[in-house]
């Protein structure tokens, strides 16, 4: 189980058992320890985890709105309190296509600021920007060939110098160079520095100095946790942060070092990497996120890669939504769902589901889904209609039949059933689960 999942579940457990019991002051001092118990765990700064403490015990002792219980009072708490800190609503850096716009990337080195560049870039792009990249990292050998062959894979024009170790010679020559060429956007990837490495945070504001860029992007590993908090400080207190981007937020991070950066730098994150691929970047929600992090899943996302992989619809989504859908059905709709990526990934936007399923439920379907079509053709309707009626006699019926082996058969009616039971778990919780 991934640490962010681990997270999830903490959070789920800790709503249900308030909901579950009397909201009385013991239930909510014990909730609101939980939270905090979670929220550390999670790599979350401590005074933001004591700040928000302090708003539910001052919450739990004002007297709720006709209507309303303590306890819906406290979640409701917990869920705002989270979303202001991280900002209501997506924030992505808005320029002017009709002049010349600089962005100059700072971080720690490793954060995975030469492949987010790259990505922006990709990015405004395809919003018809003319970007251009320049490598002014002369501390990495690596640098200069990464983001050249970053810039030649998107194809967008690169600027940098090898032998110069002048980073703000090198920054203004490429701005000559890229405007030349027409480039509207111009995007400046700088060395990799540490908090303490004072020479390089000197040098990065008088580069931020010399070439007073429009905008400038901290790039923040993700899995880093706890240190987020005092690297984005130190980085916005050396220079004028515009915008976050938090990397490798491809499950295995903590997540909480993000609320941290945020936190930090009185700033907003813009965008998150999910993985090490050019397109694996996205616009960061951050209701999505608060969604996730306390395991309501992400509907309005899912939703939106179904429509762009054009899916057909094989169970009706309410069907899909109470459980009620036959065999045939299940593996019609996972055939067309993988259209949309991995199934995993794409079950875990629905709420609840990732915490209740294993990861090999979903690598069973991926890899069976031949067998199981033939599985299909050997059954009757009525066993298609009612698996429940399958016993040994039929699967070894059916898998002669389908050329398969029993185990097989079995496979899928195990993954049918678990899906369905976990549905219903999930509307027994009281968790919303709709698709708009």
């Amino acid at each position: 189980m991934s640490f962010l999942k681990e997270i999830s579940q903490s959070f789920i457990n800790a709503i249900n058992k308030l909901k579950g019991s009397t909201g009385d002051e013991t239930a909510i001092k014990e909730f609101i320890r939980d939270i905090q118990r979670i929220l550390l765990k999670a790599d979350v700064n401590v005074n933001i985890v004591l700040n928000l403490s302090k708003r539910l015990e001052e919450a739990s002792k004002k007297d709720p709105p006709a209507g309303f219980t303590r306890k819906d009072m406290i979640l409701k708490e917990v869920y705002e309190a989270l979303i202001e800190i991280l900002g209501k609503e997506k924030f992505i850096p808005n320029f002017d296509p009709n002049k010349r716009n600089i962005l100059m990337f700072v971080g720690i080195q490793g954060s995975g600021k030469t492949t987010t560049a790259a990505k922006l870039a990709r990015f405004y792009k395809n919003k018809g920007f003319k970007p251009g990249l320049i490598c002014a990292d002369t501390y990495r050998p690596a640098a200069y060939d990464q983001l050249k062959q970053l810039s030649e894979q998107i194809q967008v024009p690169f600027y940098g110098e090898t032998e110069e170790k002048n980073a703000i010679k090198i920054a203004k020559r490429g701005i000559e160079y890229l405007t030349k060429l027409g480039c509207n956007l111009i995007i400046i990837d700088t060395a990799g520095r540490h908090k303490n490495e004072a020479s390089l945070m000197e040098e990065m504001k008088e580069l931020s100095k010399e070439i007073n860029p429009d905008h400038i992007i901290l790039v923040i590993d993700g899995t880093i946790g706890q240190a987020a908090y005092n690297q984005a400080k130190a980085f916005s207190e050396a220079t004028k942060i515009g915008s976050i981007i938090i990397t490798k937020l491809d499950g295995s991070a903590k997540g909480g070092g993000a609320i941290s950066a945020v936190k930090a730098t009185n700033s907003r994150i813009s965008f998150i990497g999910l993985g090490e691929k050019i397109d694996e970047f996205d616009i960061f929600d951050p209701i999505s996120f608060v969604n996730n992090l306390i395991g309501l899943g992400d509907i309005a996302t899912l939703a939106r890669k179904l429509e762009e992989a054009k899916i057909e619809e094989k169970i009706t989504k309410e069907k899909l939504l109470s459980g009620e859908f036959t065999l045939e059905e299940l593996v019609q709709q996972i055939k067309e769902f993988k259209k949309a990526g991995p199934l995993s990934k794409l079950f875990k936007l629905i709420p609840g589901f990732s915490l209740n399923l294993p990861e090999e439920v979903f690598e069973l379907a991926e890899k069976n889904l031949e067998k199981w079509d033939a599985i299909l053709k050997s059954m009757t309707k009525q066993e298609k209609k009612d698996p429940k009626i399958i016993d040994k006699s039929r699967m070894r019926r059916i898998a002669r039949g389908s050329g398969t082996d029993v185990k097989d058969v079995e496979n899928l009616i195990k993954t049918y059933n678990e899906l369905r039971k976990n549905i219903k778990k999930i509307k027994r919780l009281g968790i919303p689960i709709k698709l708009k």
